[in-house]
């Protein structure tokens, strides 16, 4: 591959990744860990594939082609398992969502890092990764194999940690993530068997937009511990519901607090507290139909806006909750129960309440329910 067709599928990977990063940083944040790790791997990509096109100026020896190239191949061997351990450390925390479990793996990451930049250092004496002739030519060193198979073994182990782990995986990422490696993977073969064809970071930027289409692109409306709608989506279809009501046909809300949350947390751990929410979230689906709006506003609290104008079936729909609540305490295996504390109520269109309005008239009915709860216990 010559340097213009190098260059040129190298800016179009580095355009297409800019655009994937300013959309995150824009829309979903650097609010999670996943969000972030997805952020530097961003990051990385394009300053590797940016310095990649620097490390293709053979020839020309004694101009500034040869400094460049120094520099350029220098980076690319320093940064190259830095990618992986960040897909390593992303696809962990998408098995397990537990960030005190997954700071085990960094100073792991961290030491075999500091060997490769510690052998790489050395290197630019013995030529044991690579080496630049007189003539400003690179050429691979007896070790070239070295930095490889580190990138390789660190793909190799992020793809059994999501095989072995799938159950833990929703269906809808699995093959995002299980795919990830398959480009890079088959790329890195193409480069050590065919010389001069570098298009393994090319295939990465391939695969950062899978998982960017199926994984992050999603968590800009969802929840991540539960997989439904966030507060941010739900503010915006509470307001979409409020400016399409009419006298004849408006909506309702259900608030719904999970009574002594704090308790399965304490008792049972934070992990348990995830699944609580995960099996709440279950019970309240299998109490509404397909259409129904289900979105977390925050900790241990759920909305749920139905298209209902009528009392008597927002009232049915909450007895049905509770009901589904009874059934779910009746099994004995259960580590927890599930209570429910609820607010409802039908949005009155002649009252042109706002989101906000509407949202804390909701809370206060639900917070009076949370304490009648108590009293009955």
């Amino acid at each position: 591959m010559n340097f213009t067709s190098n260059f040129t599928l190298n800016l179009y990977s580095i355009l297409l990744l800019l655009l994937i990063y300013i959309h995150v940083v824009r829309q979903i944040g650097r609010k999670f860990l996943q969000d972030k790790l997805y952020i530097f791997m961003l990051g990385i990509s394009i300053l590797l594939l940016l310095t990649d096109v620097f490390s293709r100026f053979d020839g020309n020896p004694g101009t500034i082609y040869s400094p460049v190239n120094q520099a350029g191949n220098f980076i690319i061997f320093l940064l190259n398992p830095v990618l992986p351990s960040l897909w390593l450390l992303y696809a962990h925390y998408q098995v397990f969502h537990e960030e005190r479990r997954m700071k085990k793996l960094i100073f792991p990451l961290i030491a075999l890092n500091a060997v490769n930049a510690i052998i790489l250092v050395i290197s630019q004496n013995f030529g044991w990764f690579y080496y630049i002739d007189s003539g400003n030519i690179y050429h691979r060193g007896p070790l070239f194999w070295l930095p490889v198979s580190m990138t390789v073994a660190l793909i190799i182990m992020a793809s059994v940690l999501i095989v072995t782990n799938r159950k833990n995986i929703k269906k809808k990422y699995y093959f995002s993530l299980v795919f990830f490696p398959v480009f890079p993977f088959i790329c890195v073969i193409l480069q050590i068997f065919f010389y001069g064809m570098p298009i393994m970071l090319n295939g990465v930027a391939f695969s950062l937009l899978i998982v960017f289409i199926s994984i992050q692109n999603h968590t800009i409306n969802t929840d991540y511990i539960t997989g439904v709608y966030n507060r941010k989506k739900l503010e915006t279809f509470m307001k979409d519901k409020i400016d399409m009501s009419t006298e004849n046909k408006t909506f309702s809300v259900i608030m719904i607090d999970i009574d002594d949350f704090k308790l399965i947390n304490d008792t049972f751990g934070h992990h348990i507290g995830d699944i609580a929410l995960e099996s709440s979230v279950k019970l309240l689906k299998s109490c509404l139909s397909k259409n129904d709006f289900i979105a977390r506003f925050g900790g241990d609290e759920f909305y749920i806006v139905l298209d209902t104008s009528n009392i008597n079936d927002l009232e049915t729909v909450v007895s049905k909750i509770r009901s589904c609540s009874d059934d779910f305490n009746k099994h004995e295996g259960n580590l927890y129960k599930l209570s429910f504390s609820v607010g409802y109520a039908v949005y009155d269109f002649q009252s042109h309440l706002t989101v906000e309005d509407f949202q804390k008239h909701i809370d206060k009915l639900m917070y009076k329910n949370k304490r009648l709860n108590k009293k009955s216990k």
